[in-house]
């Protein structure tokens, strides 16, 4: 793809995010106009509003991977890959809200991109528990599950409070230190 093509798509899958975060229903002509192009433009690159979401959550994938490509999980100690994983992930999610949880149909690609994601994050938790980090009992799979429950509840309260920017860096500070002590205070017993 040509480097202004390629500037094209971006900024009409950018503008896409901004129209359909704010307005999931948003047309065609709208995310156009959002764009700043006209709506043949974004029916050549994208026939359908389907082929658009498909691609606009593709790429947020994308930019999934390559945040926790950054954090190199498989050479950095795991507790410092897990945090920068955190923050990585928080500023993609944040800033591509709609497109990361986008409804496709079965088979796509950023479904399969996810795949790789949640397989990358498994092996960060395997490591976790090998080191020690992870107390007897808790299995990295609940972790994983666990730590996706914390990121998808901080993501809902950025949505909800849209004026209230989140500092990516505190979130992943006090996301990873729930994850790893919980809530209540130090020495509080069942």
């Amino acid at each position: 793809m040509r480097a202004d093509s390629a500037r094209t798509v971006l900024t009409i899958l950018e503008a896409a995010e901004r129209t359909l975060n704010r307005k999931p229903n948003a047309t065609m002509e709208e995310i156009a106009a959002a764009a700043g192009v006209a709506r043949t433009t974004v029916h050549r690159r994208f026939a359908t509003r389907e082929a658009l979401i498909a691609a606009l959550a593709t790429w947020a994938a994308q930019q999934l991977t390559d945040a926790v490509d950054a954090a190199r999980p498989e050479t950095t100690p795991p507790l410092i890959a897990l945090y920068q994983a955190t923050a990585n992930v928080l500023a993609v999610k944040l800033s591509w809200g709609f497109a990361t949880n986008a409804t496709l149909a079965p088979g796509n690609e950023a479904t399969r991109i996810q795949a790789g994601i949640v397989e990358r994050c498994d092996q960060l938790f395997a490591r976790l528990a090998e080191t020690g980090v992870l107390r007897p009992g808790v299995t990295p799979l609940w972790a994983r599950r666990v730590y996706y429950a914390l990121i998808h509840e901080v993501c809902q309260d950025a949505a909800a409070h849209p004026d209230d920017p989140i500092d990516t860096d505190a979130a992943a500070t006090q996301l990873v230190e729930t994850l790893l002590h919980g809530i209540a205070t130090p020495g509080t017993k069942l």
